[in-house]
């Protein structure tokens, strides 16, 4: 079976985003004076590869603002309305109910990677790992975002959503890859988490205000008959599984 072209532009997004992460730690080696970027706002004294590097997250942030279907899953483009196909014949009460257990699991992931998060920066500001590491970190999570996607999920095992397509926290991939540079102030790195955190925010909004355009049985477009992106093939026709 031929792979839908949308997974094939994120299979290649995956290859590059590795060869990123490999280039990053490899530039963190050689290079470590130039992390300067980072901080304060060193971003304008020098161009460096790491610029080049800002300006791919700002684009791919960006792009979740924009209800666009140009290589971007429905999962990412869900809260516009564009893309939102009432469907018939659903309760309105449960939907209240579906979105308040989702609203509670997706509390809880935010609680734990917060805390998560408070431990890469209590390290870090004990000294033990430096700005090199936090940028790999930013990075990693920049290749595990894919690996979610398109191989395995653990919070799709928590929220027991059946495919990226419904998944309740898509679009927190962002605030969630740049909540390390947190703890670098810098234009580099808080412009980043700002924009991270205004789609979350947004996409937050969006939920609260129309929880139909999240749930399959309210909105035609996130049903499986109705899939046209295929991206998470490994789901395909599988139920959605929880450990909790």
């Amino acid at each position: 079976m031929n792979r839908p072209a949308i997974r094939n532009v994120y299979m290649l997004r995956f290859v590059g985003r590795v060869a990123a992460l490999i280039c990053c730690v490899i530039y963190c080696i050689m290079r470590p004076e130039k992390l300067v970027v980072l901080e304060g706002m060193n971003f304008f004294k020098e161009l460096t590869l790491l610029h080049v590097l800002w300006i791919l997250w700002v684009i791919d942030i960006v792009a979740q603002l924009i209800p666009s279907r140009m290589n971007i899953s429905i999962g990412s483009q869900k809260n516009f309305k564009k893309w939102f196909k009432p469907s018939v014949g659903w309760a309105i009460d449960t939907l209240k109910d579906y979105s308040r257990t989702l609203g509670f699991r997706a509390l809880a992931i935010f609680i734990v990677w917060v805390i998560f998060i408070g431990l890469i920066g209590l390290i870090y500001f004990k000294g033990l790992i430096g700005e090199a590491v936090i940028l790999i970190f930013v990075t990693f999570f920049y290749v595990a975002d894919l690996i979610c996607v398109l191989f395995w999920c653990p919070f799709r095992l928590f929220l027991g959503n059946k495919c990226c397509t419904t998944c309740r926290i898509f679009n927190w991939d962002h605030f969630m890859m740049f909540t390390p540079f947190l703890f670098i102030p810098g234009f580099f790195t808080w412009t980043l988490l700002g924009l991270a955190i205004l789609v979350m925010v947004i996409w937050e909004l969006t939920v609260l205000i129309h929880p139909a355009r999240f749930w399959e049985v309210s909105n035609d477009t996130l049903k499986c008959e109705n899939c046209t992106d295929k991206l998470c093939t490994q789901y395909c026709g599988k139920p959605p599984k929880r450990f909790v």
